[in-house]
Order: C-alpha cells, then sequence, then structure tokens
C-alpha cells in the first residue's frame, strides 16, 4: 500500500481546510494570536506583505485624484444615531468607551472611573466622523470634489475570530469622497472597484468577480455596494473589496450642503470603499498548498532566497564571495517598479530545515551555492510555485530573472482562474441547485459545490432556501450579464445573472 506524500502542512487541505489555513499562517510566520481576545500580532514577514500591498494600492489611489488624510479613532454615539440605518448595521459590533480613567478598586486592582458625558464608539468606519468635518469644508461646489482616503485600524467586536479574515481589530484603508453630482459620485464608486479588481488580478494574481451586492446584502445605508468576489481553494467566496454609492444619506445626515452655480443650496452626494488586511487572507486561500505559503512574486516581501552551501571555512569565504556578487548583479534589477529584493540564508543550520524554512514562507525563487556550482558557474534553482528545481548557467539566470518571476506570476493567476472557472456551474432549476450545495459526504459537509451563476427575480423569494443552505447572493455581476432569462427558483422573467456560493 502506497503512504500519502508527506506535506510540510498537516493538516492537508483535503483533511481540514480551516486548521490548514492556520497552519500556514503559523508555518510561514505571518501573525499569531494576541492577549486580547479576537486580535492578532501581525509578525515582520506578514506586515512586510500587507506593506507591499499599502504601497501599491497606495500608489493606486493617488494616481486617481486621491489624498491620504487621517480622522479620531473614537467616534460621538450622537454622530452614530443621525444616520438609523448605518448604526442598526454596525450597532452588535460597536466596541464603546464609557469613562476616562482608572482608580484603585480597594481590592489591589483596578476599577473604571470617571464617566464620560457622551459614550465614544471605537471607530468601526469612519463615515460619520468624516461626514462631519465635510460639512465644515464644504461650502460652495468650487469645494468638491473631496477625495480623501485614510489608512487606519477599526474595531469590530466579532464573537468568532480568524487570522486575516475576522478580526476584532484589522488594519485597513477606506476612501470618502464628495461630489455635487449623482453622475461623478457613481463614476467614482465604479472607478475604485475597478482599482480594487486591477490590484487583486495583476498583483495578488487572484481573479475577481465585479458585481453589484443585493439590497439585503448592501453596506449599511449605501444606496448602492459594488464589490469583488474571488474564489478560494475551498470552493467558497471570499468578498475582497467594497465600493459604496451612498447617495445623499450620510450628506443629509451630517449636513454636507454646498451652494450650486445657480445660488442654490444643494445636499452633495458620498461615497465610501475600503479594502482590509482580508487581503492577505485571500492571497493566502488563493495560492498556497500543503507545503505552505505561496507569495505572488508582485507582492513578495523577498524574491529571491540564496543558500550557500559549504563545509569548510575555506569554502564558505569561495562560496560567500560567489553569492555576494550574485547578489549583487540579481538586485541592481528592477521588477515590477521595485529592485529585486533578495535574502542570503547563512544560519548555522541543517540544509534540509532552512530550504522548508523558505518554502513554507513561499519565496519565489531559492537558490542553492555550493562549491560544485562555482565549479561549473551555475545555481540551482527551486520554483516555488511549481516545486521545479534545476541547475542553470549563472550568466543565464541573471539574464533571466525577471522573466523568471513574472512567468510565477502570470502561472499563480491562470492555475487560480481555472480553479475558478472549473467549479462556476450555469443552474436553471432549483433541484440542480441543491444537489449543488448540499455536501455529498454527511462527514466533511464543508465540501460543496463552488460559484453558481443563475438567473433570479427577488431576492425575498430565495431567503428560505439559501438559508437553509447556507448560501448567499455573492453580486449580481456587472459584465456579461445583459440578456433576460428565468429565475431557477420560481420560474418568474429575471433581467440578470446573479453568482451564489458559499462564503467567509
Amino acid at each position: 500500500m502506497n503512504k500519502a506524500p508527506k506535506t510540510a502542512i498537516t493538516p492537508t487541505r483535503v483533511d481540514d481546510y480551516p486548521e490548514w489555513f492556520q497552519q500556514v499562517i503559523k508555518a510561514a510566520d505571518l501573525a499569531e494570536v494576541s492577549p486580547v481576545r479576537g486580535c492578532m500580532v501581525i509578525k515582520p514577514w506578514g506586515y512586510a506583505l500587507w506593506e507591499n500591498m499599502q504601497r501599491v494600492l497606495d500608489d493606486m489611489f493617488k494616481a486617481t485624484g486621491h489624498q491620504n488624510a487621517y480622522f479620531p479613532l473614537f467616534i460621538p454615539m450622537s454622530f452614530l444615531e443621525k444616520e438609523a440605518e448605518h448604526v442598526e448595521g454596525f450597532a452588535k459590533e460597536c466596541a464603546v468607551v464609557t469613562h476616562h480613567r482608572l482608580e484603585p478598586d480597594g481590592k489591589g486592582g483596578l476599577q473604571p472611573a470617571g464617566p464620560l458625558e457622551e459614550p465614544l464608539i471605537v471607530r468601526p468606519t469612519s463615515e460619520t466622523i468624516i461626514g462631519s468635518m465635510y460639512a465644515k469644508w464644504v461650502q460652495s461646489y468650487r469645494d468638491l470634489p473631496i477625495l480623501i482616503n485614510q489608512w487606519a485600524n477599526v474595531v469590530r467586536w466579532e464573537l468568532r475570530t480568524r487570522l486575516f479574515l475576522r478580526t476584532a481589530e484589522f488594519l485597513w484603508q477606506e476612501g470618502h469622497t464628495v461630489h455635487a453630482t449623482s453622475e461623478e459620485a457613481l463614476e467614482e464608486t465604479r472607478k475604485m472597484i475597478d482599482v480594487y479588481a486591477d490590484f487583486a488580478e495583476n498583483w495578488m494574481a487572484m481573479p475577481v468577480i465585479q458585481g453589484e451586492k443585493t439590497p439585503a446584502e448592501r453596506f449599511p445605508g449605501a444606496v448602492s455596494t459594488l464589490s469583488i468576489e474571488s474564489m478560494m481553494q475551498d470552493r467558497k467566496a471570499l468578498q475582497a473589496g467594497t465600493s459604496h454609492f451612498l447617495g445623499q444619506n450620510f450628506s443629509k445626515a451630517q449636513e454636507i450642503q454646498f451652494q450650486d452655480q445657480d445660488g442654490n443650496m444643494q445636499f452633495a452626494w458620498t461615497t465610501s470603499w475600503g479594502v482590509s488586511t482580508r487581503l492577505v487572507g485571500a492571497l493566502i486561500m488563493t495560492h498556497s498548498d500543503d507545503d505552505g505559503l505561496i507569495l505572488p512574486p508582485k507582492l513578495a516581501p523577498s524574491h529571491i532566497v540564496i543558500l550557500p552551501i559549504y563545509r569548510d571555512d575555506e569554502q564558505r569565504a569561495a562560496v560567500l564571495e560567489y553569492v555576494g556578487k550574485l547578489r549583487e548583479e540579481l538586485s541592481a534589477q528592477y521588477y515590477s517598479g521595485r529592485r529585486i529584493s533578495i535574502e542570503v540564508d547563512d544560519r548555522e543550520i541543517r540544509g534540509g530545515e532552512k530550504k522548508w524554512h523558505h518554502v513554507k514562507r513561499g519565496v519565489p525563487l531559492r537558490l542553492e551555492v555550493g562549491p560544485k556550482d562555482i565549479d561549473k558557474n551555475a545555481v540551482f534553482v527551486g520554483r516555488r510555485d511549481t516545486g521545479e528545481t534545476k541547475s542553470m548557467d549563472r550568466d543565464q539566470l541573471v539574464a533571466d530573472v525577471v522573466g523568471m518571476l513574472d512567468s510565477i506570476q502570470t502561472n499563480l493567476f491562470d492555475r487560480a482562474l481555472k480553479m475558478r472557472e472549473e467549479n462556476t456551474r450555469d443552474i436553471d432549476n432549483v433541484d440542480d441547485f441543491r444537489a449543488y450545495f448540499t455536501a455529498k459526504n454527511p462527514d466533511r459537509p464543508e465540501i460543496h459545490g463552488g460559484f453558481a451563476s443563475c438567473y433570479f427575480s427577488n431576492e425575498d423569494d430565495l431567503e428560505p432556501l439559501l438559508k437553509e443552505l447556507k448560501v448567499t447572493i455573492r453580486c449580481v455581476p456587472l459584465k456579461d450579464n445583459d440578456t433576460p432569462g428565468t429565475c431557477f427558483l420560481t420560474g418568474k422573467p429575471a433581467e440578470k445573472k446573479a453568482i451564489f456560493a458559499k462564503a467567509y
């Protein structure tokens, strides 16, 4: 009987996908659970990945005319009360500050003292506090548009948390814009979901579907919410970014008014949009395998790790000299707008342990150099995405390295797209829909269908079925979705298809 091949990560994706995800994070040393319930400590390798995401997105935002600013962490409770639908959507997740100092409790401990006149909400999102400032800044149509983004942390008091997917505190960016007309605000909403899709596909190598959320799935208080939806390797959907057309709901609540060109007072039109450290979770679940993390080169903290191999001091000197010159030539080149980043791992640990350390961290290219390689003017090269290893002429490697990194980036996207296409079905009747989202093995209820593309006529009609199957409408795709059809459940006429899936 053949034994299953040994993997660096246990359990495997097939055996226990949620636990595999946690073990990949641990093996790659990305983050760990903090002493504060529901929060995480992002470690240097994980934070370097987030910094690369942040750098690229920040450049994209500024290229589309946005500026960065910062607004308070604390929001007066009265601000949230002004927008009823908004506060209803976040009320159960709010962390509330009610006191401003501590004093001895007489038992050797401390107790809150100094009640605040008004409770403060630790920001779950910033529409209300930013809107209050915009109300001061906007007087005339000449003050518009305002295009601002902030990089910040937010708190949403989640009951069930998971690193990089759903934590009580997480890092994100939130854009907030103000416009003179609904047309301009709608254009902004669409522009920013295009930016997110561009980033996801061309930097994360993660294919996404752009679409509009149904009313039940909209951001609280929004008129329209656009999202990008991606498929993870367990065939569940993950919402990777959102862009909201807020209409005049928040401007009326916050009294953001301006005098138009005719001298009349008008309420402004606003938008908001954001992505978070959930993108790190999305990247892990899109590309990684049973040996650990796999990183797209465009975002990898290090593109290449070089592992010197030697037995004595004499060999060490020769190998490190060779490695130093190789590193210098490779790092003089640029890939996707930044200098090729290279680590040299000369730690005194076993070669196998050293190799697997970097495999589990997802470094795109691994180079091994020993005396025999020097004799042949060669380098032993390993690709993280395919596992392919081979000896290469040193000069050829230097000449080809940018193309090799690009090949890895392209392969990761193509592989993820193929996976999504193979697990997406057009479904036109309820029996097939039910069968698609029902586990074939009762012992493995997490194994189900992928994306179902279906016509639907009314969200309310679907609610009992979707609740039973734990399926949601992810979005109504914006592209290639103009041909009407028939609702898969009711048989009523339907204008568009939607993507249905189980989701994170």
